[in-house]
């Protein structure tokens, strides 16, 4: 069993930075690609960024590049993402996600996922 907690999250103004953290617990983390997604009310989930288990490779989203990173550290179980010159259309509900595929980069499926943190952007 795995267990994904989301942090992070809060009220900032258009052009801010955030840093969210997805603290992870149970199975070996550092053998599995990590993502984050998110979600805005009325809009389907979108694919924000996804890191492999090295953290050597990274995909992002056409929305975010650029302006968001996506980091890891396997020691403490935890995947990163900074958000910085966010704008009111990143409100959502953010999301981690465990890659299914041991080792394997892009993810191909997801196995487990966290509760997710609210991010809102006040223009």
């Amino acid at each position: 069993q795995v267990q994904l907690v989301e942090s992070g999250g809060g009220l900032v103004q258009a052009g801010d930075s955030l840093r969210l953290s997805c603290a992870a617990s149970g199975r070996t983390f550092s053998n599995y690609p990590m993502a984050w997604f998110r979600q805005a009310p009325g809009e389907e989930r979108e694919l924000v960024a996804t890191i492999s288990w090295t953290g050597v490779n990274t995909v992002y989203g056409d929305s975010v590049k650029g302006r968001f990173t996506i980091s890891r550290d396997n020691a403490k179980k935890t995947v990163y993402l900074q958000m910085n010159s966010l704008k009111p259309e990143d409100t959502a509900v953010y999301y981690c996600a465990v890659g299914s595929n041991w080792r394997g980069f892009p993810p191909t499926d997801y196995s487990y996922w966290g509760q997710g943190t609210q991010v809102t952007v006040s223009s």
